[in-house]
């Protein structure tokens, strides 16, 4: 399936993910092998989800999209992470504001999210993420074997059992987080 493919441990290729990637994963505590975190060097071009699929045959059910939110309550506002199937969109209005227990949630600017991150736009991912950042996970993903998200780069994407993204630090699985 995912033969088009040059899929290697991360911790062979960290030319292919952000430091923050490597660091996570040298520290892993987590139940899920490191080696078991594969990454994949491809065509910045195809980096956009649809493009990706349709280039490397990878089905679409296969994959998730990692957005970042911006959560206000008050004068307090923090960046959140959510992660959902690709034929999905992250509920924001109902279930991320209530998970989150806050009273407006929105895309987080771009440009702060790709400084405090450290990734590239079109390759955001949860893994490596600041640990101020909560993420939250859409349990149909969580449930994957295996599938693929962005590999922090536009020129990499991750292969990951679904149990490794559960396991991440401050995440928190989510039933319909995507709708």
């Amino acid at each position: 399936m995912f033969e088009q493919l040059q899929l290697e441990p991360v911790l062979q290729r960290s030319d292919l993910v952000p430091a923050s990637i490597t660091e996570l994963l040298q520290a892993w505590q987590g139940t899920v092998p490191v080696s078991e975190v594969l990454v994949t060097p491809i065509d910045p071009e195809f980096a956009g989800s649809a493009e990706f699929c349709e280039k490397y045959q990878v089905p679409g059910e296969l994959g998730a999209n990692c957005v970042v939110v911006e959560a206000v309550r008050g004068e307090s506002r923090f960046l959140a992470a959510c992660l959902v199937p690709i034929s999905t969109r992250a509920d924001l209005n109902k279930t991320v504001r209530k998970l989150l227990d806050v009273r407006r949630v929105s895309f987080a600017p771009l440009e702060e999210v790709l400084q405090v991150t450290g990734m590239e736009y079109g390759g955001i991912t949860p893994v490596g993420l600041p640990n101020t950042f909560c993420i939250l996970i859409d349990a149909r993903v969580a449930a994957l074997d295996r599938l693929i998200i962005g590999g922090g780069y536009r020129k990499s994407k991750l292969l990951v059992p679904g149990k490794f993204l559960a396991e991440l630090p401050h995440a928190q699985v989510v039933e319909g987080l995507g709708v």
